[in-house]
């Protein structure tokens, strides 16, 4: 097992701190989260919340108006401020992005003039365009109606409790090719060898070869199988017997164990925020699916047999929406 293969155990939008049961969520719906999820973790005052309303104008072009509502809801979806933050004239951030929405606005007319909207690949695309920001519309108002603070404080509770049974354990390893080669260096070290003097020489780990085998802090649920139970069963100053796992037989020494700390509520809210989004909108795509009438055609033609249109090659794919029933992987641990 190598330094940078310590954490075995897959992660779903890099949730390190959130455990939870096995379960399937929706990948094509985590991109849909991205934009709005810092708002969801601390919303602005209902007071606040940037209205589009005639006096409110940033810009005007060829008679249509950008208003200042649009550039602080395009700053916060470009990561540039955060959310609920008001930007004004001077402003790098707001300077800038108003700049783009112009050019966007220039672009937008330029392409109607074009009859580029009446184009039957121009219309589909603006279709689907429509339905992505329906659905991203949908997920905010899960987050604020269904994602409330005492739903995140239960799953708080669960997570200390969870990790108060979750130790970190310092361990070293030699990693060698066959059971009979780490057979024979177990039987040294039992014979009174010290560990650490036959790690450079016979350990196939080239990222720890030189520090004594030495893997840091680990936490055992993150390690991949057999690593869990071997620990567990080795105790503090302990060599374990040879064990295999992918990347060869591994001879292990527990150094030390040490209780980690929770994270707070604080530095975990925008984990477990996003978590229970995406299981209301699991429940919505189940529900979804289980009412409506879903036919399929076959691949390649349209309702009345033909070959449906095709855009033209240049089109990247960019504005194809990801399959929202497409899972992500399962794991133990977000």
């Amino acid at each position: 097992m190598r330094r940078h293969q310590t954490a075995g155990v897959m992660t779903v939008l890099n949730l390190k701190a959130l455990r939870v049961s096995p379960r399937i969520l929706f990948a094509g719906l985590i991109a849909s989260l991205a934009i709005f999820m810092a708002a969801a973790c601390s919303p602005p005052p209902e007071e606040e919340v940037p209205v589009r309303v005639e006096g409110a104008t940033a810009a005007t072009v060829n008679g249509e108006k950008i208003y200042v509502s649009d550039v602080e809801l395009e700053a916060v979806a470009r990561g540039l401020v955060p959310a609920g933050t008001k930007v004004k004239v001077g402003d790098t951030e707001y300077d800038t992005v108003l700049s783009q929405l112009i050019e966007q606005k220039l672009m937008s007319q330029e392409a109607i003039r074009r009859g580029l909207d009446k184009d039957p690949a121009g219309r589909r695309r603006l279709e689907m365009a429509r339905e992505r920001i329906l659905g991203n519309l949908l997920v905010e108002n899960l987050v604020a109606e269904d994602v409330t603070e005492d739903q995140i404080e239960a799953m708080y509770q669960k997570q200390v409790a969870l990790q108060q049974d979750d130790d970190e354990v310092r361990i070293s390893h030699i990693l060698v090719a066959t059971k009979e080669d780490a057979q024979a260096l177990f039987d040294r070290i039992q014979a009174g060898e010290s560990f650490e003097s036959l790690v450079s020489a016979n350990s196939l780990d080239s990222a720890t070869r030189m520090e004594q085998g030495d893997l840091g802090y680990v936490s055992p649920n993150d390690e991949p199988a057999p690593f869990p139970l071997v620990i567990a069963n080795t105790g503090e100053g302990e060599v374990a017997p040879p064990f295999e796992s992918a990347d060869g037989w591994h001879i292990l020494k527990v150094k030390d164990r040490r209780s980690r700390a929770p994270k707070t509520r604080e530095e975990m809210r925008p984990d477990i925020v996003t978590f229970l989004t995406l299981e209301q909108v699991a429940k919505i795509v189940r529900r979804l699916k289980a009412e409506a009438q879903i036919q399929q055609g076959e691949p390649g033609l349209d309702d009345d047999g033909s070959t449906p249109y095709r855009l033209p090659d240049m089109d990247t794919g960019s504005d194809t929406p990801e399959d929202p029933s497409a899972p992500a992987s399962e794991g133990t641990e977000l």
